[in-house]
């Protein structure tokens, strides 16, 4: 394929233009036409919440309300008929048209009124719109409003998780900016790569990749709804693995064009180094977009088409990075490699940091194993205590007057669900005793069915949690109320809580299957490439380490709090965001492949010349040759993911962050822990096994159990002659002169 391009380079570099013109001018309405909506279709709290907002103009139901609270100066209570009036007007008057509240001025439930009658508490549904924000257009006038309240020389405060959470100004900022904190980071770290103009090619592939892949996103919008975090994993996630691949193929290509007798300006050797770059490198490429593709196929086999949209756009970058580095990388290599690799010098292919370390772990194969799995477990231990759900409202309420009220709130004791209740919808005739038979449930702090929250016959019960609905006491409160409510013929239970506990079921109802379908597929495609059993089921065992260990480090600094406030100056948030861990498996599991993929390509690509050279010991020099001209590569292609994953956290969106953290952890974990002590280690330690491949597997997999990982020609020699060249006798130095990824 890579002659066909070279012979058509004109034609595919116009193609690519076109496609990365057309992307760039279509990227800001394709951004447009993504969407904040986040629905669980046949679940029953989503159509408990539909329900709610048909009927109820567009309120409550997923959208926590907002909280009004005053304490009264001491002698002063909530039940005298002044404050009644006052407090009551004040209520009405922030409820916007068509929104609906409760108040103790109102219904006099005892559940909005603290025990020493000093403290009230009111609930305000305004109507929400389909965005990040949903209370933008409503929220402003009330703070106004709340602000130049006092009732009884008190001052009235507003809180609630909507202003808690920072999601109250609908502010939406493009990824152009993080995109280019994390292309300038990249450009530093392919400078000190290649050390000359080749830094730049990298990066041009991915501003090809970039909009085409939004231009393929545009497509996807008019077939299905896509989530607005999208446009940030195109836009960095694409960044990154666009120039991994292309530092992967340029690496390789500077390696060949530096071999005696291929560096000539003639184009019979610019088009040699070429394909013999991509018959190596571009079947790892290829093989890592793979391996990537079927890890987010994870993704788009769920039934919640919030991250279904973000299994698409996922599978969609990869294969344009890999159809870039396959098709216009060459093209551009041919025509400009040369010019653009100045000064020009000779670059030893081996890395001597990399070699040391690679001696040192196979010189103590069982050590190093001993003492970098020691680390690996230790760093994924943490997942033990991963909770699931949305932020504890107390986590949010870190600092500010908003957190003060919340506190307020929470020690007057009207209980931590209060910021998110659980909403049942029932005939009205029964709304009062379907009230009282929830009040009774064990953990249920308070409950209110005002008469005016009626429509069409159907009322509103609100019942919420003494503890937060995402803590384990409190989920198990919203999980009684929710069994209890539907036990009743008709009746609906919504609201925030509730559809967490089904995006859970939908997420990871299916778990097991979902793994082992990717793990099984990923078998497939590394035994049918390496032609080996052995290192395709060491490589899914140290992912899924590598996996966890990243869970793990999300727990310590999101969880837990151990950096939160010190790395992104947000407090901890107490619960991981429900659709975090399963995405970051879905990303991760496929980016860390990469680098598995590039070390095991060429130990294999190793283990084989040195095989036909008659060496009978080949895992050590293979390993050694392995790591010390892939290490350089993988630690720079993790740490401008790594970059990228930096700038994605900077967006003002906890659970990016907290997404971005897990794959900035990951990765680095991959690249140094794993990738450069423990799989040097293993594959040392399980010697020639590492190669075992029935015949049987082969037939199976439409393979077969020999087969070399490239060409095997070596270019012309300075003498004319063909070959390999005379090999020095010690089978390390022979593994040194021989060029591969």
């Amino acid at each position: 394929m890579t002659r066909w391009v070279l012979a058509h380079r004109w034609t595919v570099a116009l193609v690519w233009v076109v496609l990365t013109l057309a992307g760039g001018a279509m990227s800001g309405s394709t951004i447009d036409r993504l969407t904040f909506e986040s629905r669980l279709p046949d679940k029953p709290a989503q159509e408990a919440n539909d329900a709610l907002a048909q009927r109820f103009s567009q309120t409550g139901g997923k959208n926590a309300p907002l909280l009004l609270v005053v304490t009264l100066p001491e002698g002063t209570t909530a039940d005298s008929p002044e404050v009644r009036r006052q407090w009551g007007d004040l209520v009405a008057q922030v409820t916007p048209q068509g929104g609906r509240s409760v108040s103790y001025a109102g219904t006099g439930d005892d559940s909005l009124l603290s025990e020493d009658e000093r403290t009230t508490v009111a609930l305000v549904y305004p109507p929400a719109n389909p965005s990040n924000a949903p209370y933008e257009q409503s929220l402003p006038a009330i703070k106004k409003t709340v602000e130049q309240t006092r009732i009884a020389g008190a001052q009235v405060e507003l809180t609630g998780q909507p202003v808690l959470s920072g999601r109250d100004s609908g502010a939406q900022r493009s990824p152009i900016y993080e995109t280019l904190i994390g292309a300038v980071g990249a450009l530093v770290v392919l400078a000190l790569v290649f050390a000359s103009g080749l830094a730049i090619v990298p990066l041009l592939m991915a501003a090809a990749a970039i909009p085409t892949t939004f231009l393929l996103v545009r497509g996807v919008t008019g077939i299905t709804d896509v989530s607005f975090i999208v446009q940030y994993l195109v836009a960095l996630i694409g960044l990154g693995i666009a120039i991994d691949y292309a530092l992967l193929v340029v690496t390789r290509w500077r390696e060949e064009r530096n071999k005696p007798g291929a560096d000539g300006p003639e184009p019979e050797a610019r088009t040699e180094a070429i394909v013999r770059s991509l018959a190596s490198a571009g079947r790892a490429v290829a093989l890592s977009g793979a391996t990537v593709a079927i890890s987010l196929a994870a993704l788009v086999v769920l039934p919640v088409p919030f991250l279904r949209s973000v299994g698409y756009a996922g599978l969609l970058i990869p294969l344009v990075s890999v159809a870039v580095a396959l098709t216009l990388l060459p093209v551009l290599l041919y025509s400009w490699g040369d010019k653009l690799d100045r000064p020009r010098r000779r670059h030893r292919p081996d890395s001597r940091m990399w070699t040391k370390v690679a001696q040192l772990t196979t010189r103590r194969p069982a050590l190093s194993a001993l003492l970098s799995g020691a680390v690996l477990l230790a760093l994924a231990a943490p997942v033990l205590y991963l909770s699931l759900g949305q932020p504890a409202t107390t986590t949010l309420a870190q600092g500010g007057q908003p957190a003060r009220s919340f506190d307020r709130i929470v020690d007057a004791g009207f209980g931590e669900g209060i910021a998110r209740p659980v909403e049942v919808l029932v005939g009205a005739d029964g709304a009062d005793a379907m009230k009282d038979k929830l009040s009774g449930i064990d953990g249920v702090a308070g409950s209110v069915a005002p008469s005016d929250w009626t429509r069409d016959g159907r009322r509103i019960v609100d019942v919420w949690t003494t503890e937060d609905p995402s803590s384990g006491s409190g989920r198990d409160t919203v999980t009684e109320v929710t069994d209890t409510a539907r036990e009743t013929p008709g009746a609906l239970a919504g609201g925030g809580p509730a559809q967490d506990a089904d995006f859970i079921d939908a997420v990871y109802g299916e778990l097991g299957l979902i793994v082992l379908f990717v793990g099984l597929v990923t078998f497939v495609v590394l035994a049918r490439t390496l032609r080996s059993v052995v290192l395709p089921v060491k490589a899914l065992v140290l992912n899924a380490l590598s996996t966890c260990a990243a869970y793990g480090a999300v727990v310590l600094i999101w969880q837990k709090g151990y950096g939160s406030e010190l790395l992104f100056d947000t407090p901890a948030v107490g619960a991981i965001t429900i659709w975090v861990p399963m995405a970051v498996f879905a990303f991760l599991f496929g980016l860390s492949m990469d680098y598995e993929v590039f070390i095991l390509h060429r130990i294999r690509e190793t283990h084989l010349d040195l095989t036909e050279e008659g060496v009978r010991d080949t895992v050590v020099p293979s390993v050694v040759t392995g790591i010390s001209r892939t290490g350089r590569l993988v630690t720079s292609a993790a740490l401008i993911l790594f970059l990228a994953f930096t700038a994605l956290a900077s967006l003002p969106i906890t659970d990016v962050k907290v997404f971005a953290t897990a794959l900035a952890a990951g990765i680095i974990i991959d690249a140094t822990v794993v990738r450069g002590l423990l799989t040097p280690a293993l594959v040392t330690l399980l010697g020639r096994s590492n190669w075992w491949f029935p015949r049987s597997l082969g037939r199976l997999l439409v393979t077969s159990p020999a087969g070399t990982a490239g060409p095997r020609p070596t270019p012309t020699g300075q003498d004319g002659t063909a070959g390999r060249g005379t090999a020095p006798a010690d089978p390390a130095a022979r593994t040194r002169e021989q060029g591969r990824v």
